[in-house]
């Protein structure tokens, strides 16, 4: 492994597959971030869909896009492998970006918002195709002992968060000074110069992330390889998920059953493990439930507290009028300043036996999150003529970004950590699906705010307010509860 070490043709230390891997994603995020802070405006302005709905159909697109990635991911493992599965997610999400491109007329007719459903299901399969196989990757490029694989994790962090940022700036300015059309466009170039990137450069890879099994990959099912066939059922999948879209009372029954299924499942394998064992996969469970709740919370980003940005919000920075989608910026922004800090915190903590536990990481999450709720709440307050000033909404977004330091890096390694070896996949699974759930509930809590559409702004102030304090409330319930949550860890995190 030393030979191969020195052999190698690395930057700054790490190998040139790595930066390729960095790039793409970041033309990904860039290209998924830009066109998710223009779409509750897209629909509201210019289809002129009601709140309500506007926000049932933001959260469905939210939940296929967090569903899709675990069937994407199994289909890569056992078939496709991992490169070929991001060249066609990217390509599959090109063609998806460009379509949004093509507005129809204002109001939107049958056929406009026909296309706009294909052009979002295109994206939501390509995502599935593309999000975590490239992450799969990233690992692969190192052996399991490489004491680089865990900054190569933060550099590619770093990377989805630099698109996270400046995909809302660029699209959401362009998109809405100029037209949503050259929003949705700049969110497709963005996302062509990833692919082009990976094609060009994908020779850096070294042959990682290709196929388990060429062989089995080329074997032809009534005259078509298997590698046509996954194409051919991605273009199914598309329609498939275009329907849901436009039938999209029927995701949250979807997900009910999918999830009754799932934790029945778990539960029954429980019986029979042992008493650990049990304890840690109930600890995981646990977790799920929390991811869900704050993922409920946290993703009003893009739907409700994007539109109290646009509507009830002076937007005006030393005389400049912003627009509303580059908040969406924010978030991004924070994590890269942040993540250091936070990850310099634990590792303190850590070296005195004092880094809290996982449950109690998660209590913080929930009252941060909390906080950024009753933070605005408190602008509300400051309004004038209406508008609450533009400092809330920065603080909203700082508090709930330190909320998500405290939860989200932590959830997936502690859900991989407690799970049985036999039942990893299931789980890691299991954790997508339930942030896919959360933004199901994201986007009931966001319809909650368009209740009272005759007052709109009071309204909205009042769930934020109750939110607020539930978060708040069920935060400091966990943290007085950690230490006997710890317990069903068994020391194996702590």
């Amino acid at each position: 492994m030393q030979n191969n070490r020195l052999s190698e043709k690395t930057f700054i230390g790490h190998p040139a597959g790595l930066f390729l891997l960095f790039f793409t994603e970041m033309w990904e995020r860039f290209s998924f971030y830009g066109m998710r802070a223009l779409l509750i405006f897209y629909l509201t302005k210019h289809f002129l869909f009601s709140d309500d709905k506007s926000y049932a159909i933001y959260a469905s697109y939210a939940s296929l896009v967090y569903i899709t990635p675990v069937i994407g991911g199994f289909i890569a493992d056992k078939l496709l492998g991992g490169r070929k599965a991001v060249l066609y997610g990217a390509i599959l999400i090109t063609i998806g970006h460009f379509l949004m491109g093509f507005e129809g007329p204002k109001e939107g007719s049958a056929l406009a918002v026909n296309c706009f459903y294909i052009a979002l299901a295109f994206i939501i399969v390509g995502t599935g195709f593309l999000k975590g196989n490239i992450s799969a990757i990233v690992g692969s490029l190192y052996d399991y002992q490489d004491l680089r694989r865990d900054a190569a994790f933060t550099i590619f962090y770093m990377g989805i968060n630099l698109g996270g940022a400046l995909g809302p700036l660029a699209c959401g300015y362009i998109g809405e000074k100029y037209g949503w059309r050259y929003g949705f466009g700049l969110a497709g170039i963005g996302m062509a110069i990833g692919l082009i990137i990976f094609i060009v450069c994908r020779p850096l890879l070294k042959g990682k992330g290709e196929a388990p099994s060429s062989v089995l990959l080329r074997q032809r099912i009534f005259g078509i390889s298997r590698e046509y066939w996954i194409y051919i059922l991605g273009l199914a999948a598309i329609m498939l998920s275009a329907l849901l879209l436009h039938y999209h009372q029927i995701i949250g029954q979807l997900l009910g059953v999918i999830g009754v299924a799932l934790v029945g499942y778990i539960i029954w394998q429980a019986v029979g493990l042992s008493s650990i064992a049990r304890d840690r996969l109930f600890a995981a469970l646990l977790l799920m439930v929390g991811s869900v709740a704050f993922w409920s919370l946290f993703e009003q980003a893009g739907s409700s507290l994007n539109m109290f940005t646009d509507r009830y919000t002076d937007r005006h920075i030393f005389g400049i009028e912003i627009a509303t989608s580059m908040f969406q910026s924010l978030n991004s922004i924070y994590i890269i300043l942040l993540a250091p800090l936070a990850a310099m915190l634990w590792t303190f903590l850590g070296k005195y036996n004092r880094e809290p536990s996982t449950f109690f990481k998660f209590g913080l999450g929930l009252i941060g999150l909390g906080t950024g709720f009753l933070v605005l709440v408190a602008g509300s307050y400051a309004a004038k003529q209406g508008f609450v000033p533009v400092l809330f909404i920065f603080l909203i977004y700082l508090c709930h970004t330190i909320g998500e330091l405290c939860l989200s890096p932590v959830g997936l390694s502690a859900v991989t950590k407690l799970s049985p070896s036999n039942m990893t996949g299931l789980m890691v699974g299991t954790w997508f699906f339930s942030t896919a759930f959360g933004e199901y509930g994201a986007g009931l809590i966001a319809r909650l705010t368009s209740a009272g559409a005759e007052d709109g702004f009071h309204n909205i102030v009042h769930v934020y307010s109750s939110i607020g304090w539930l978060s708040v409330v069920s935060g400091g319930v966990i943290l007085l509860i950690s230490p006997f949550l710890k317990r069903l860890l068994h020391e194996r995190l702590d």
